[in-house]
Order: structure tokens, then sequence, then C-alpha cells
């Protein structure tokens, strides 16, 4: 196992964020909601797959009583870009209505805008009492369609990172860091 995170990290041109940066942020993050949401109905929804290791860190560090489900949604495929099709691959097992809904993703961008911004749309028809988003990375640089990012851990510049939950074709997920992927794994060099 060891061998394989080592392959996976020569991958890696450079690590942008450590684990303590993220550790650090991921608290003061858990703090804000904790202090915001204070005596409401709070479900924080995680979008698969990438943000689950972002959710179980920050449900952590959140000190009021709150509930979570998992939803996966698609606009990638194997692909570095959004393919513009949005597919909810697995629904909400828990109704939202009259919640104060807390969307956690792992990084906003102009490839996940879409998909969020359909995410959004369905979780206020489900008659949430609210609909907002805690993001681990935002990268405002790729926005085209505003979205609102409430929470963010870190902004980031448009470089292609993987770790930490994020991931490229199913690989980097396991990395306890943020780091940039070296252009010829994805092609972009």
């Amino acid at each position: 196992m060891a061998s394989v995170q080592m392959d996976l990290e020569e991958d890696v041109a450079e690590v942008l964020l450590t684990q303590e940066q993220i550790a650090t942020r991921v608290a003061e993050l858990g703090a804000q909601i904790s202090q915001d949401y204070a005596g409401k109905d709070l479900m924080l929804i995680c979008i698969l797959k990438g943000a689950n290791i972002f959710l179980a860190d920050l449900v952590r560090q959140i000190t009021i009583p709150v509930a979570y489900d998992f939803v996966a949604v698609s606009s990638y495929g194997a692909d570095t870009k959004s393919s513009g099709v949005v597919r909810i691959l697995k629904d909400l097992d828990e109704s939202v209505e009259s919640k104060h809904v807390l969307v956690v993703e792992d990084i906003v961008d102009t490839g996940l805008t879409l998909r969020l911004s359909y995410l959004l749309e369905n979780l206020r028809s489900r008659r949430a009492a609210s609909v907002k988003v805690c993001t681990l990375l935002d990268k405002p640089v790729r926005r085209r369609v505003d979205v609102p990012v409430d929470y963010f851990g870190f902004k980031v510049e448009d470089q292609f990172v993987v770790g930490y939950g994020l991931d490229y074709q199913g690989k980097y997920r396991s990395l306890p860091y943020i780091g940039v992927l070296k252009p010829e794994i994805y092609g972009g060099g």
C-alpha cells in the first residue's frame, strides 16, 4: 500500500495545501457553521465522491446537532472538463423539507458549477428552509455562472488539483494533502 501512495505522489508537481493547513481551516469552518446554525435543524448534503473526506472531517468539527446525507451528481464522466449533461446518480435518502441545508462540495469551479447549480435548484424545489454551499476549494477564476459560495476553505488558482478526496480518473483521492497534478498526467502539458 505504501508503494502505491508513493507512486501517486510522483504524479504531483507540488503540494498546494498541507494536511495541517487543511485541518486548521476545516476546524475554523466547523466553528463558523456551528455558530451560524445554532438552534437550527441543519442537514449537510455531501456531493459524492470527492467531498466525502471533507465532510467526515467537517462534521467532527461542528459542535451542534447535525444530520447528513449523500448525493451523487455527475457532469464529468472520465474527463477533466464538464460534459454539460447533469445526472443524479444517487439521490438523498432523507427529506430536506423545512431543514437548513448546507451542500458540502470538494471544489467549485466552472466544471462543477453546472452540477452544483442544478443541485441547489433541486434542493430548493424540495422546500428546504434554506440552501447554502460549503466548499473546500473555490476556484473563482474559472467561474462563468454565478454560484453563491457561502463557506470556503481556500481559494485556488486555475490548476488541476488532486488529493483529500479530489481525483483524476478515480485516483489520488487518498492523498492527505491537496497537490497540483503534473500536466503530462492529464494531458494538459
